[in-house]
């Protein structure tokens, strides 16, 4: 089968995973009969120092015609004197709109390989972790209505939280999709005691829930689901929550397993269609050094394999190959310890490439 994957290497460290991750695809296509085309594209400070802009129409145009996107990372302290709306991160926020990406999957799992790496107890961490973020990614206080103005106490700013029924009801029904396949629990988590748009969300939750009777539907206010994320993680299987609040506990949730450079993510929208990303940044402190850790950018095309082409053993056969090597003793410096096998961005990513089987 063939392939058109829209590539978005980015900023700092984005070019040297980007890398390492097409690699791979290109040695699942090998192995199972595939072939992928890469469309590079520019997004993030990149595109503004070439064309101007953080996002140039060419870029969503092309992405809209590829079965799907692979995005390394964007930003940088050399864009950060740009003005709010040319600044990189606009790029992100510009993909996700244009391209309708409303559900952000966001898996924390802990591998039992880097057990000695997570912050918690190994009493509290139990057999291990596995919990799936589900985040709403276009509506809410990121994309409400926002502005300045005078108040009685003076200048004052503004930002405003709304969703819609539509909203809540298409974000929920992919939870509880997803817990189905899993351990058939959501925790949705809100603010409804103070918030009236948590208010709403919290009642369609509830009604899509009784279309789920096998599904365990329990809700939780988002300071206690922070909280319980460090206490008591194995309760958690799908949580689903809005974008803020899901912005939030997802940089926990995978400082809980042990490294930001280990987790990818998923952003989908309508059908099959789907934006992949590691979730960790630019860092543009490490670019060009051979030292960043590929493991998650490679993880999102293992994703992108399974949700949006739909080729499980060509995910389970990336995923099997980076467990392999971390079984190996191999590490980056993100994820090393004492006794490990330290090695680099390009060694990472051969390592996990001749283990494709």
């Amino acid at each position: 089968m063939d392939f058109k994957l829209a590539v978005i290497p980015g900023d700092g460290i984005g070019p040297e995973i980007m890398e390492q991750t097409t690699k791979i695809l290109d040695r699942v296509g090998g192995l199972y009969g595939h072939h992928f085309d890469f469309c590079r594209l520019l997004a993030g400070g990149n595109a503004i120092d070439a064309a101007g802009e953080p996002l140039p129409e060419e870029t969503v145009e092309a992405c809209k015609k590829s079965d799907a996107v692979l995005l390394g990372a964007v930003g940088g302290p050399k864009w950060d004197a740009m003005p709010g709306h040319l600044r990189p991160e606009k790029a992100l926020l510009g993909l996700r709109g244009r391209l309708g990406l409303y559900a952000n999957l966001r898996p924390a799992l802990l591998n039992r390989e880097l057990r000695e790496a997570c912050p918690l107890k190994p009493e509290i961490i139990g057999e291990g972790i596995d919990i799936m973020v589900v985040r709403e990614l276009t509506g809410g206080i990121y994309f409400g209505e926002r502005g300045r103005r005078e108040g009685s106490k003076g200048r004052e700013a503004y930002d405003t939280e709304a969703y819609s029924v539509g909203e809540v009801e298409r974000i929920a029904r992919i939870a509880f999709e997803l817990s189905r396949k899993r351990r058939k629990k959501v925790t949705s988590v809100d603010k409804a005691n103070i918030l009236e748009s948590s208010r709403l969300w919290r009642e369609v939750v509830t009604d899509v829930s009784k279309d789920y009777p096998d599904v365990e539907l329990c809700h939780m206010y988002v300071d206690n689901a922070a909280m319980q994320l460090v206490k008591n993680p194995n309760q958690f299987d799908v949580i689903v929550t809005t974008n803020m609040f899901g912005d939030i506990l997802t940089d926990e949730a995978s400082m809980i397993t042990g490294s930001i450079g280990m987790l990818p993510s998923a952003s989908l929208g309508e059908g099959s269609f789907g934006m992949y990303e590691p979730i960790h940044g630019s860092a543009p402190d490490i670019a060009g050094q051979d030292k960043a850790n590929p493991i998650a950018a490679i993880l999102s095309a293992a994703m992108l394999l399974r949700y949006t082409l739909n080729l499980e053993n060509e995910a389970k056969a990336i995923e099997d190959a980076v467990n392999k090597v971390l079984e190996e003793d191999y590490r980056t410096s993100d994820i090393t310890s004492k006794g490990k096998t330290l090695v680099g961005t390009k060694k990472m990513g051969q390592l996990i490439c001749d283990r494709i089987k």
